[in-house]
């Protein structure tokens, strides 16, 4: 019991003597005693260091503003800049309408509509490529048909091409030229050897 009425008188004195040093409190030289215990002022400043050096080291007057912040600045925080970015809410001018679908979408940008039409098409695609030919590597050209095209060209003409068939008919808006390679490689028959003349 006596050691704990000590550790809260040492906590006392130590609270007073930090506002002395620190506000210059009219209470100079005011030193707290508590019934029946005597002054512990002398053997409390033989152990201790600075009270301000425990002040500082613990970090209570830390990250402290120094000085107001203007109410400009606060407002340019709170509301942004025109000239860099400015955060409150404003028309949009920029919108256009899809001449396909009708939908309305931002200038310069895809009609989110149609992409999303165009993506579950080709989500669709790749996943009968993937039930059809599976991990297997690659070795030939892989042609992706929809309902009743394969009727369209002699069976000569699939020969050496892997079909993956879409049970399903062709979506009118999907040309069948996208599909299609850009630049077809001739067949080595027809290319001749190309040898440099005159050497000599």
């Amino acid at each position: 019991m006596a050691a704990l009425s000590r550790s809260i008188a040492r906590l006392l004195n130590e609270s007073f003597t930090a506002l002395e040093a620190i506000f210059s409190s009219p209470f100079r030289g005011f030193q707290p005693q508590i019934a029946g215990i005597p002054s512990l002022d002398s053997s409390i400043n033989k152990n201790k260091e600075s009270i301000l050096d425990s002040i500082f080291e613990n970090g209570i007057l830390w990250a402290v503003p120094k000085s107001r912040r203007t109410v400009e600045k606060r407002l340019k925080r709170k509301f942004g800049h025109p000239y860099y970015r400015l955060k409150i809410l404003l028309p949009k001018n920029n919108l256009r309408i899809c001449d396909r679908c009708g939908h309305h979408h931002e200038e310069s940008v895809l009609c989110p509509n149609c992409y999303a039409k165009v993506k579950q098409e080709t989500e669709a695609i790749q996943e009968a490529i993937q039930n059809r030919l599976g991990l297997s590597p690659i070795e030939k050209d892989v042609v992706v048909l929809y309902e009743g095209e394969k009727e369209q060209y002699p069976s000569d003409y699939w020969k050496g091409k892997r079909i993956v068939e879409l049970k399903k008919p062709r979506p009118s808006w999907f040309s069948q030229n996208l599909l299609q390679k850009s630049v077809e490689k001739a067949p080595l028959a027809e290319v001749s050897d190309a040898k440099p003349t005159d050497l000599g």
